[in-house]
C-alpha cells in the first residue's frame, strides 16, 4: 500500500511564491508520493488575500487551515501538526516554508532516509546556504552559543518528515509551541538529519530581519531553559572561585606592601559585589525555571483549536 503524505506549509502573505512552490511540488516530487500527498496551508491570518487561485496540485486535495490571529511561524507549524495528527490520515508529515527556500525535491530524500529510519523525524541538515556573509557569520555564532548554553547541537531548521508513530507523540510536546527543532530536541524523540542544499527565494521579500532572527535563536535557547539556566549558574559559581582567588592576590600583595593604597580594597569590595550579585542573580534564575516545571504547561494538540477559524477544501 502507498504512504499518504501531509505537507504542512505555514505561510503569511506569500501566496506567489506558495503557488510558484506547488507548480515545484508537482515538477520535483516522484510519481508515487506525489499522487498520495495533501497539502496543509496554514494561513497565519494574512492580512492580504490571495488575488489568484491556487495552482493545480497534482496530489490528492489542497486544505487551507485559517487561523484567527497571527501567530507567528512557529506556533504556526505546531497547529498545522496537531489539526493533522487529529483529522486526517497521514503515513508521513512534512513540514516546509512557503517560500521555496525548502526545495521540494529534497522530500524525496528525506523520504528515503525514512525508509531507513522508519521511527525517526528526518531533518533536512544546510550544507550550503545561499544567504549573505552577515547572516552566515551570526548563524555560526549562534549555533556556537547554543551549545555553550544547551550542550547540545543544531544544525537544522523547520524542513523536516514525522513518521506517523511519532505524531502523536510531537503534538504534544508544549516546547514546539516556542520553536518546533528546538523542543524535537527537548521531548528527546530520535531524529535523524540528511544533507540537503537550501534553495533560493521564489518570489517576494523575506520578512525576516535581524530582531526576528535574535528572538528566534533565543526561542530555540529558550526552550532547554532549565538545561541553561543551570549551566550558567556553574559557570557563575566557576567564575565566583576565580574572583576569590584574585581577592586572596590582592589581599597577599597588601600584606607584603606592593599594593597601592586603597587600589586593594577598591578592587578587592568590586570583585566581592560582582560575585555575589552574578550567583545570586543565576541562583534565583534556577528557581525560577524550576517552579516553572511545576506548573501545566500549553499542549498543542489539546489547545489549537482555540486559534483555528475555519478550514477550506481546494480540489
Amino acid at each position: 500500500m502507498p504512504e499518504n503524505y501531509v505537507i504542512i506549509i505555514p505561510q503569511f502573505n506569500d501566496w506567489e511564491a506558495l503557488n510558484l512552490l506547488i507548480q515545484k511540488i508537482n515538477a520535483d516530487l516522484n510519481t508515487p508520493i506525489l499522487q498520495n500527498t495533501t497539502l496543509l496551508i496554514v494561513d497565519d491570518c494574512s492580512s492580504r488575500s490571495r488575488t489568484q487561485p491556487f495552482a493545480a496540485f497534482g496530489g490528492k486535495e489542497l486544505k487551507v487551515l485559517r487561523l484567527y490571529r497571527n501567530l507567528g511561524h512557529q506556533k504556526a507549524i505546531a497547529i498545522g501538526l496537531s489539526y493533522a495528527a487529529e483529522h486526517m490520515k497521514a503515513d508521513k508529515v512534512i513540514v516546509m516554508d512557503a517560500d521555496g527556500e525548502d526545495a521540494p525535491g529534497d522530500i524525496n530524500k528525506l523520504a528515503a532516509r525514512s525508509i531507513e529510519e522508519p521511527d525517526k523525524i528526518i531533518f533536512a541538515e544546510r550544507n550550503k546556504r545561499t544567504e549573505g556573509f552577515l547572516f552566515r557569520f551570526f548563524y555560526i555564532i549562534y549555533k556556537y552559543v547554543f551549545k555553550l548554553l544547551t550542550g547540545k547541537v543544531i544544525t537544522f531548521g523547520n524542513f523536516s518528515l514525522v513518521p506517523q508513530s511519532r505524531l502523536q507523540n510531537l503534538v504534544r510536546v508544549s516546547e514546539i509551541w516556542n520553536n518546533y527543532p528546538g523542543g524535537v530536541i527537548k521531548s528527546r524523540i530520535p531524529y535523524d538529519s540528511v544533507l540537503t542544499n537550501r534553495a533560493k527565494r521564489l518570489a517576494g521579500e523575506s520578512k525576516m530581519n535581524f530582531v526576528s532572527l535574535v528572538l528566534h535563536g533565543l526561542s530555540a535557547i529558550s526552550v532547554m531553559v532549565d538545561t541553561t539556566a543551570v549551566r550558567i549558574l556553574i559557570f557563575s559559581i566557576f567564575m565566583s572561585a576565580v574572583a576569590i582567588g584574585f581577592i586572596f592576590f590582592i589581599l597577599f600583595l597588601k600584606l607584603i606592601g606592593n599594593a597601592t593604597p586603597g587600589w586593594a580594597s577598591t578592587l578587592g569590595s568590586t570583585l566581592m559585589i560582582l560575585m555575589l550579585q552574578s550567583f545570586l542573580i543565576s541562583l534565583f534564575l534556577v528557581f525560577m525555571v524550576l517552579q516553572y516545571r511545576s506548573q501545566q504547561h500549553f499542549i498543542p494538540a489539546v489547545h489549537y483549536r482555540d486559534f483555528v477559524e475555519k478550514v477550506e477544501s481546494f480540489s
